[in-house]
């Protein structure tokens, strides 16, 4: 496996893959790699021939007051990862190789999308958050060229937004949405929970938890999405910072009252200024 930082070295290896007929996978991360990433380089590895794992922590998507200085880089760790794993290649450019010449990224063509998707849930209190993302995995997908790219289904607002600007830009790209992983414990992985201590990480469990409670309460028969909040809003620890908790039709992404087809359960929240994400699908 290699370690590749520049783009036109990155863009030779792949043309000439390419020319001998091997199918390209890739699975875009900011590093810090833990089990739930390793699960999506897996499902790469099984679907594709060549397997590039992205090392950028995209400084584009985080806003003035969130944490992408402190955001942990650990490159060393994570190319043995890929290594264990099967990926072939390891794509880490620095910020100045992806935007060149840039004195502040107000200058940059961004890609925008749409305002309907993106001023809800993460997008209320991340303002620019996706028009980051959209920009740096439409680079990464101009750099790469991949026939199937692998997203987790815990950031379920960036993966359903992707998909329609695969769609709306004709990439030629298939998406693969692969499961949200849990620890033992419930809680969803995250490289943020580095960040937590115990007192905080046994706070942050009764936000899985609370989504467990809407499941066990839909299955029970109820299906107004108000009475579900409540329930779950019984659960969360007094030490949690809700940013929002709220319930989306799966397909349209559209809010719901009511649960009458397969509906997302989506929270983050703040545990000692952490901020979380997390998710289930209730109604399939």
């Amino acid at each position: 496996m290699k370690i590749i930082h520049k783009i036109n070295e990155i863009r030779e290896i792949i043309q000439k893959e390419k020319q001998n007929g091997k199918k390209i996978g890739l699975v875009p991360t900011m590093g810090c790699l833990h089990a739930g990433h390793a699960s999506l380089i897996k499902k790469s590895v099984e679907n594709a021939d060549i397997t590039v794992v992205s090392v950028f922590v995209n400084p584009i998507q985080f806003g003035p007051n969130e944490d992408y200085d402190k955001y942990p880089r650990t490159l060393e760790a994570d190319a043995k990862i890929c290594e264990e794993i099967g990926a072939d290649y390891v794509f880490a450019p620095s910020a100045a190789e992806m935007y060149p010449g840039l004195e502040k990224f107000s200058d940059l063509t961004m890609v925008c999308p749409p305002y309907a998707l993106t001023d809800m849930l993460c997008g209320k209190s991340r303002v620019g958050h996706f028009d980051g993302v959209a920009t740096v995995v439409t680079k990464l997908f101009n750099i790469i060229c991949p026939d199937i790219a692998c997203f987790g289904m815990k950031d379920i607002q960036q993966l359903h937004i992707i998909k329609k600007m695969v769609k709306d830009l004709n990439f030629s790209a298939d998406i693969i949405s692969c499961p949200l992983v849990r620890e033992e414990s419930g809680l969803a992985l995250s490289s943020r929970n580095k960040y937590l201590s115990e007192a905080d990480k046994k706070a942050a469990l009764t936000i899985s938890k609370a989504l467990f409670a809407i499941k066990d309460g839909y299955q029970k028969g109820i299906k107004d999405t108000k009475l579900l909040f409540d329930t779950a809003m019984t659960v969360l620890d007094p030490m949690i910072e809700l940013d929002y908790l709220e319930f989306v039709d799966k397909e349209t992404f559209e809010t719901v009252s009511e649960i009458n087809s397969p509906t997302i359960a989506a929270i983050a929240a703040k545990v000692g200024g952490v901020r979380l994400i997390d998710n289930i699908i209730i109604g399939e």
